[in-house]
């Protein structure tokens, strides 16, 4: 490997991903590796781009919102409007983490009771049964 470029080999075993999903990503314009006829060579700069989709697709963001934050980088003012951009999305995504988190703890808890009931009712026929012999 050189410290400039990566091979898709290189980058898929340094992230964990596959041909297909680098290839998609250049597809989707997230991405643009050098491209050497057949070949892909991805620099720093994909590299860097690579991290901060894996990042922004664990927190949930979506592929064209996670592109339209990226494509904030070059605007000249030291990344000043991404981090403004990237911050306000995620306050907004954490938002909806933590309102599918109460959704999700109470969901849970009913399930627990509901089942609770279950095993006094199965307990409650197993007496039955067993008395009944």
């Amino acid at each position: 490997m050189t410290e400039q470029f990566m091979t898709i080999r290189e980058m898929c075993d340094t992230f964990d991903v596959t041909p297909r999903t680098l290839r998609f990503y250049e597809a989707k314009e997230l991405l643009f590796p050098v491209r050497e006829g057949q070949k892909r060579l991805f620099t720093r700069r994909d590299r860097a781009r690579l991290k901060l989709i894996l990042r922004g697709k664990r927190f949930g963001f979506s592929l064209e919102q996670i592109r339209q934050l990226l494509n904030l980088y070059d605007m000249g003012d030291q990344q000043q409007t991404q981090l403004t951009e990237t911050y306000a999305v995620a306050q907004e995504r954490l938002a909806d983490l933590e309102q599918q988190r109460e959704e999700l703890d109470a969901a849970i808890a009913d399930l627990k009771e509901q089942m609770k009931w279950g095993e006094k009712m199965l307990a409650s026929l197993t007496q039955s049964k067993k008395a009944a012999e």
